[in-house]
């Protein structure tokens, strides 16, 4: 239809209304104006969107962030005009959920964004948590919105496995809503899960899809605007990052702002959990388009009006900002939209809280992901809750009946929660509630088992350094306690693991270990790859949260661990002469996990002998991966070593922490005689059992 207006009002005919015809191709450059600030001779469409919601209907356990979304979507689609607006999505609808949401299967959420018109959403890598026939089974069953994804096909071909498109109509006008995922989404979820599908080009797939609607031929689809929602975006999209800084860094959301065809008229964006509204130049014309990420969580309502020239069918002007999501308010009460949905989240509240209230045991102190700025999950290093939940798993295989294991891992952006001591809800100071458990564990994971080499095992140390372009360029294994190891930060790729002991022995690279996780990492998920090429890969069918609530029945309380299982060795020798010199330097000694004690010294050893105790500074080190805790170490190598095959090995205090890597010990020329540099049977300060360097006193005994 040929939508008019005349002044101020927008005339549209009587009796049936058709539909805006756009001019066929490219999209015109639009400029951008100020919320509200739309020209009133052009037509609006509005757009609410949502990403990362991540099932938050109940965040902290009353159900006030998911009410609060629901007042805020209600309230500002009634201010704006119910028939101009439309709800979205860029993806992350659920999965990784709290309780409430995470033991009902996440049903609650997904009856919650029907209940608030949600019309289309882009799939988020979330959405493939529990496989691809979860997701167009049971959970597109369940959703009255579509799940879009441009980019996924049946493996092999160029056969889309999902929809591509769904055509919203908004107040008469077409839009067309385009949605694509995140290329690493293989490496993100179960890799079993996805087996059957190809992740290809997201901007591709945008592209072509957006042309087709553009096209011109209505029987491959039209539509009058088209709006990408990619679960992708920005890394840093903050207050101190700025567009330009983001194209700069290249990456996937370069490619989204450089290369998203001209035919799409707005961008929304997921994934990343940032903040922004940026006025990205657009890819032909003087002006710009919007490119809007709205955080996570449902605390951000993303708006986007365009301004739709009634003759042209162009989108010339454009108003993108972010709302920050506010407490519900009386108004809504009266609602009908908003008392469904509060209704939905109320109901699951109190179904979650039967079973969530039971106690599963105690904890004597926090127990935590590690911490960094005062905010959890720095993913970078290594913490008491990571390598805890690695001792969990392997602690369920080796139970009765169980197929057995010698490690455990657990993969750290799998932690989604905490172990407080303190209560966090109606329980004693100390226990632990079946909901605490699930939340930190909400993806339902089965455990597995896969065989690995001694040379893999180094392999998979290796991969936490990510591959280029990754989010995040390092992530840190938990292991279980029997396993440490010294790595150079500074050394080659692919060469920084220097030593790794299994048992309290040096690890056999052609022996054979059996590791235990979650379906996710033994998959080869989180880009450890090399996961997925060991042997005799099986899944028990244990669910990694059962796994999880077994331990602690199994333990009248369980505390925190705080030794480091590895430690950085810059400089480290690989052979040493007695009476010569030795430095080196050791970091990553302490942990930033809540509760974790500051090593203030190290002891090192030569075999058993004790070579010198050194101070500890506390100051963190940037790199990668960030460290905190560091010893500059330099000592007189004694006569009297046995020669040959031995270890230096470090032991920080008062954590305990302790790693060892392997030297060669050779006797220097003269060794035993009384005057040699390296040993002075006089006792002044150039003996042989005297270390050099920074050295604190200690009553350790030799």
């Amino acid at each position: 239809m040929s939508l008019a207006k005349k002044g101020a009002s927008l005339l549209v005919a009587t009796g049936a209304v058709t539909a805006l015809v756009a001019t066929a191709g490219a999209a015109h450059a639009a400029d951008p104006v100020d919320p509200g600030g739309i020209d009133p001779a052009l037509t609006t469409v509005n757009l609410l969107n949502i990403n990362d919601f991540h099932g938050r209907i109940d965040t902290d356990g009353t159900g006030a962030s998911g009410k609060a979304l629901a007042c805020t979507v209600v309230t500002t689609r009634a201010a704006l005009g119910e028939d101009s607006t439309a709800l979205l999505s860029a993806g992350d609808n659920i999965g990784a959920s709290p309780f409430t949401s995470a033991s009902q299967e996440d049903l609650p959420t997904i009856t919650f964004l029907n209940a608030l018109g949600l019309k289309a959403s882009a799939v988020g890598n979330h959405e493939f948590d529990r496989g691809f026939s979860d997701l167009t089974g049971r959970v597109d069953q369940a959703a009255d919105y579509e799940q879009l994804g441009a980019n996924v096909y049946e493996r092999g071909t160029s056969n889309p496995a999902l929809s591509e498109y769904e055509i919203v109509e908004v107040d008469g006008i077409k839009v067309g809503v385009v949605g694509a995922i995140t290329q690493q989404t293989p490496s993100l979820v179960t890799p079993t899960g996805v087996a059957g599908l190809d992740f290809g080009d997201p901007v591709a797939a945008v592209n072509r899809v957006a042309a087709q609607l553009k096209d011109g031929d209505a029987t491959n689809g039209e539509a009058d605007v088209v709006v990408a929602e990619y679960h992708e975006g920005a890394t840093e999209g903050d207050s101190l990052s700025t567009f330009d800084d983001q194209v700069r860094a290249g990456g996937a959301f370069a490619a989204i702002a450089n290369d998203t065809g001209a035919e799409v008229d707005a961008i929304f964006t997921g994934h990343t959990h940032k903040g922004y509204a940026w006025d990205a130049p657009a890819p032909d014309g003087d002006g710009t388009r919007p490119i809007i990420q709205s955080n996570s969580y449902g605390d951000t309502l993303g708006q986007l009006q365009l301004g739709i020239d009634p003759a042209t069918g162009e989108v010339v002007e454009y108003s993108a900002t972010n709302i920050a999501v506010e407490d519900a308010t009386d108004e809504c009460a009266a609602n009908p939209v908003y008392t469904t949905a509060a209704g939905i989240v109320d109901d699951a509240v109190a179904e979650g809280n039967e079973l969530g209230k039971q106690v599963i045991g105690e904890v004597t102190d926090n127990i935590t992901t590690a911490h960094k700025d005062g905010e959890r999950d720095d993913r970078l290093r290594e913490s008491t809750l990571g390598n805890l939940t690695a001792d969990i798993w392997l602690d369920a295989l080796n139970q009765p009946g169980r197929s057995g294991a010698d490690i455990g891992i657990m993969n750290s952006g799998g932690l989604r929660d905490e172990l407080l001591y303190e209560p966090t809800g109606s329980e004693e100071p100390g226990e632990v509630t079946y909901a605490e458990a699930a939340a930190i564990n909400p993806f339902a994971n089965t455990m597995m088992t896969v065989d690995l080499t001694g040379t893999q095992f180094v392999t998979l140390l290796e991969q936490q350094w990510q591959p280029e372009g990754s989010s995040r360029p390092f992530l840190k294994l938990g292991l279980s306690d029997n396993v440490s190891y010294t790595y150079d930060p500074d050394a080659a790729l692919g060469e920084r693991v220097t030593a790794v002991s299994v048992d309290d022995a040096p690890i056999d690279a052609d022996g054979t270990y059996t590791v235990a996780s979650g379906s996710f990492l033994i998959g080869g998920g989180d880009n450890f790859a090399v996961l997925a090429e060991g042997t005799n890969a099986t899944d028990t069918g244990l669910i990694d949260t059962d796994a999880f609530v077994n331990y602690f029945s199994r333990h009248d309380s369980v505390s925190p661990d705080f030794r480091k299982q590895a430690i950085a060795v810059t400089d480290a020798p690989s052979e040493i002469t007695t009476g010569d010199e030795v430095s080196f330097t050791a970091s990553d000694l302490d942990l930033t996990s809540l509760g974790s004690p500051t090593n203030t010294q190290v002891e090192v050893f030569v075999g058993d002998t004790s070579v010198g105790t050194f101070a500890v500074t506390p100051d963190s080190i940037d790199g990668t991966p960030t460290r905190k805790g560091s010893a500059d170490i330099t000592f007189t190598a004694p006569d009297g070593l046995t020669e040959g095959a031995s270890s230096i090995r470090l032991v920080a205090s008062p954590s305990d922490s302790e790693a060892s890597f392997p030297v060669s010990v050779v006797a220097g020329p003269g060794s035993g005689d009384d005057d040699q540099d390296g040993g002075d049977q006089d006792g002044d300060d150039q003996g042989s059992d005297t270390p050099h360097g920074p050295v604190i006193e200690t009553d350790i005994v030799d």
